[in-house]
């Protein structure tokens, strides 16, 4: 037995538009009808293992929530990070959590949310064996076989056998070219996959031993956490002090006790739109093609579309991504490169770095479906059985009109049911909140007016989320 940790943090900048901070590739169905972190979590069915604990942050804990609760039978933990610290205190704060419940021979596999793995049963393979390797004070770390000389990856060489795996003998950053290939020729490396195996108490001793500023740091928050609704948190203030560094930095490079596990089992980080067009189902033209699109002697392109029709005439090797509020346009040799954009996003403060049109909540969704001055149109949908919380504008009005289920609807007090085709007003400064009592989706039309309408324009009285 065993617990998965699952590392859901990270941006995923370089798959912009799809990706953004605030619904990275992670929480998105990028090889499938689930998305990164559901298949990861649903790759480990048939093997023993205690329920997952996932660590994601602040602004995506909802979404993560959400999507835990899709797969009713896997019942999770969430532990939020107040900040990003990479993945050496990550780790520590689920060895702490994992000691408190489960004792000193408690073992982790850390996980990322975001990695394409094809065959199961060769991932189940290795886990079994890497299992092993932590029962005996071993940390494990799984290196993936190569299939040709990638540049874009750290390396792992391997040393002498261990059961089923061998020594590290080291780590190794991002080579160029012509190391690549010497690194492949040699059969000796192997890339560096981010996962690993251990006793949540060894890693902590490591940890201790090579890092103690962090392993003091990561204590103290743990120290103090709370418990919020699904969610646990840790003392926000403790873990802003924690230094940043890597597992790899801070404890593998240094321990003498890590063991290279190798993974052949066609395993894809998706980084990129590149690595997307690898792993994804390809037509005679090598096309990648989702949502409505149209091509004409077009090749090995990899298109999507949510919302319109995209139509391709005479062009190859693209990446051509249509959202809701962006366009991507892209040659495959340089999605490395989609990153740029999202860095001048961010100078320019768009929104688009950090939202989509379609924004996620505890209650539901909205989408802004169009907005000019003065006024915004929305379309939300409410869960059954949530609600929005008692809140105020200052300076905007809304209207309301349900397109099905029954919406409960409280002003000032006054509560009413609005149904189907039915509309209700709610007034500058009213006291108000939005409610589901139904069995199925309510789906309403909101059109504000006033002022300002951003989203700051919020007071909050009550909220079951606890955002109050």
């Amino acid at each position: 037995m065993f617990i998965p940790v699952v590392m859901a943090g990270g941006s995923g900048t370089r798959l912009w538009p799809l990706s953004r901070a605030n619904y990275p590739k992670q929480f998105i169905p990028l090889c499938g009808e689930h998305s990164m972190l559901q298949q990861t979590l649903l790759r480990l069915d048939g093997l023993k293992h205690h329920s997952a604990l996932v660590i994601c942050n602040d602004d995506t804990r909802f979404l993560a929530a959400e999507q835990l609760r899709q797969l009713k039978h896997i019942p999770s933990q969430v532990l939020l990070e107040p900040v990003g610290r990479n993945t050496a205190p990550a780790i520590a704060l689920a060895a702490i959590e994992t000691l408190e419940h489960h004792g000193d021979d408690a073992i982790l596999l850390v996980l990322a949310a975001d990695h394409e793995i094809k065959s199961t049963e060769a991932f189940h393979t290795v886990i079994a064996q890497g299992l092993e390797l932590a029962k005996q004070n071993k940390l494990v770390t799984f290196g993936i076989v190569p299939t040709h000389a990638e540049t874009g990856y750290g390396y792992i060489l391997r040393g002498n056998v261990v059961g089923f795996g061998y020594d590290v003998t080291g780590f190794v950053e991002k080579p160029n070219a012509m190391v690549a290939e010497e690194y492949l020729a040699s059969g000796e490396y192997y890339w560096n996959s981010g996962m690993f195996m251990f006793k949540a108490s060894r890693y902590l001793a490591e940890l201790g031993k090579h890092r103690p500023d962090i392993l003091t740091a990561c204590q103290a928050a743990m120290s103090d956490k709370a418990i919020d609704l699904d969610f646990i948190r840790v003392d926000r203030d403790a873990f802003i002090a924690c230094p940043d560094d890597s597992i790899d930095y801070a404890v593998m490079e240094k321990t003498s006790d890590a063991v290279v596990l190798p993974l052949d089992a066609g395993w894809n980080d998706v980084g990129g739109f590149s690595a997307l067009w690898d792993v994804a189902n390809k037509n005679e033209d090598g096309n990648v093609l989702q949502g409505d699109i149209m091509v004409h002697q077009s090749s090995n392109v990899y298109a999507k579309t949510e919302d319109k029709l995209v139509a391709l005439v005479g062009v190859s090797d693209l990446v051509v991504v249509n959202t809701k509020d962006a366009v991507l346009v892209a040659h495959k040799d340089h999605t490395q490169n989609v990153k740029k954009i999202v860095e001048q996003l961010k100078r320019a403060n768009r929104p688009e770095v950090t939202f989509h049109r379609e924004v996620y909540r505890p209650w539901g969704k909205y989408d802004s479906v169009d907005n000019g001055e003065r006024f915004q149109v929305k379309r939300i949908t409410v869960k059954p059985g949530a609600k929005l919380s008692v809140q105020m504008h200052h300076h905007r009005a809304e209207h309301w009109i349900v397109v099905s289920g029954t919406a409960k609807v409280t002003i000032n007090s006054q509560e009413q049911l609005v149904t189907e085709n039915e509309s209700v007003y709610i007034p500058v400064t009213a006291v108000h909140a939005l409610e589901n009592p139904g069995k199925v989706p309510l789906e309403l039309i909101e059109v504000q007016s006033g002022s300002y309408l951003g989203e700051d324009d919020i007071v909050r009285f009550e909220d079951k989320y606890g955002r109050a």
